[in-house]
């Protein structure tokens, strides 16, 4: 007998409004989504609907709720902080040696992302991308509002795309500022939020000339991006960011960004006169 996609999934949810979008989406698509609401990240409304809150450094406790609630794959969505490693190497040394919890640490991000990955799937639970599971969340190609970039700025989209793709393979941001042919900024590890706001003091401080062509925001999945966890996402505090640094507006790799509530994101982004470009890799 044939075996059917799996329905029971847990939304393991850390900050922010996006878990609770990836359940609904899931909903509408049919799966049965219960999820378990990380202690200190995790908000309020989501912590309210939530069938189980754990805390990120228990993952003892982690894995019971788990057993208990049975699902049949498991999603991870929504913003933590990346913990200090003493305090993993405490949490995690009844499942992983010291020298394990060193050599997994010391790969950045994204190796720490994958051990994650790992420790859950190793405990019986596959663990699927937003993409398997809430596809309508990922951007879609082409303009998404009222504002249509320029040729110029559909040019500059392309030079940020280039960056990104040049820096892949070191594990650094998602996110480029680019004007006409210059990269502004990089996305490091404080985040697009705190990128953007070096753009404004530089704009501030006249660091940019007032004739210089206005900033686009591009973002894209590294090339080598596990799609399972931490695709880069944008919403409404995007595009407030991108206006406080005088955007001319966001680009983003169609079916690599997470778009949150995408439509109020473009009525934003409209008001504020910035174009919204969903662009194929």
């Amino acid at each position: 007998m044939a075996v059917g996609p799996p329905r029971r999934i847990a939304v393991i949810a850390g900050g922010g409004a996006f878990p609770r979008e990836v359940a609904q989406s899931m909903r509408r698509a049919g799966f049965d989504p219960s999820i378990v609401a990380l202690r200190g990240f995790a908000e309020r409304e989501t912590r309210s609907v939530a069938a189980a809150v754990v805390d990120m450094l228990d993952p003892a406790g982690l894995v019971a709720k788990l057993g208990t609630l049975a699902p049949e794959a498991v999603v991870l969505a929504g913003g933590v902080l990346r913990p200090g490693p003493m305090a993993l190497a405490s949490a995690y040394s009844a499942f992983r040696n010291r020298a394990d919890i060193a050599r997994f640490m010391s790969r950045g991000d994204d190796g720490l992302l994958r051990e994650v990955i790992a420790f859950i799937e190793e405990r019986g639970w596959p663990v699927l991308g937003i993409d398997a599971v809430a596809p309508d969340l990922l951007a879609p190609e082409g303009v998404m509002g009222a504002v249509s970039p320029s040729p110029e700025h559909r040019a500059s989209v392309a030079c940020g795309a280039a960056c990104l793709d040049a820096v892949s393979s070191f594990d650094v941001g998602q996110a480029v500022v680019v004007a006409g042919a210059r990269i502004l900024a990089v996305e490091g590890p404080e985040g697009t939020r705190a990128m953007l706001e070096r753009v404004a003091v530089m704009r501030r401080k006249g660091r940019l000339r007032r004739d210089d062509p206005p900033g686009i925001l591009v973002k894209a999945a590294k090339r080598e991006q596990d799609r399972r966890v931490d695709l880069p996402a944008v919403g409404r505090l995007t595009v407030g960011e991108a206006r406080k640094a005088g955007l001319a507006g966001i680009a983003v790799a169609a079916g690599d960004v997470v778009m949150i509530d995408r439509a109020a994101m473009v009525r934003e982004a409209d008001a504020a006169g910035l174009f919204v470009l969903g662009v194929r890799r």
